[in-house]
């Protein structure tokens, strides 16, 4: 019994020391919960609303980033991760107020808005509210009240 126990302990030895050496030598990338010096700005890259929805007055606009993700975190903390995060900023005819989306679904959704001429400018926005890149764009809701739904 004290043979196996003293072999068990053994082979647990070499296991963990063969374990512990393959890490020394390795070369990893950085974990995504520490900054990252150097890190490339974020990009914005926003389409025009898809024709076949604005023909039916819903305005749907594809956007995209890069070394950025949309989530829903605000504050000091949220800004020192990395890739970096936070939200966008959506305001719609150059209106007073605006939203922040924060939900990754690469699409703004505007509907409601009457016929003519409109823009959506959209902003990528730190947890705290600094924007580091935003795109407006211009279109025309059709007069849909003809069509039915």
């Amino acid at each position: 019994m004290l043979i196996k126990t003293l072999a068990a302990v053994a082979a647990a030895t070499v296991l963990a020391t063969g374990a512990f050496a393959q890490g020394t030598g390795e070369v990893r990338a950085a974990p995504v919960f520490f900054p990252i010096k150097n890190e490339p700005p974020p990009k914005l890259i926003v389409e025009p609303p898809l024709p076949e929805a604005l023909a039916r007055g819903a305005v749907l606009i594809p956007y995209q980033t890069e070394n950025f993700r949309i989530v829903s975190v605000f504050g000091a903390g949220a800004s020192t991760v990395s890739p970096r995060v936070g939200h966008l900023h959506v305001t719609v005819d150059d209106l007073p107020w605006r939203w922040a989306e924060t939900g990754d679904t690469s699409t703004v959704v505007v509907v409601g808005l009457p016929a003519g001429e409109h823009k959506v400018r959209i902003e990528l926005a730190s947890p705290e509210h600094k924007v580091f890149a935003g795109k407006t764009v211009a279109f025309t809701v059709p007069d849909t009240a003809s069509h039915p739904h």
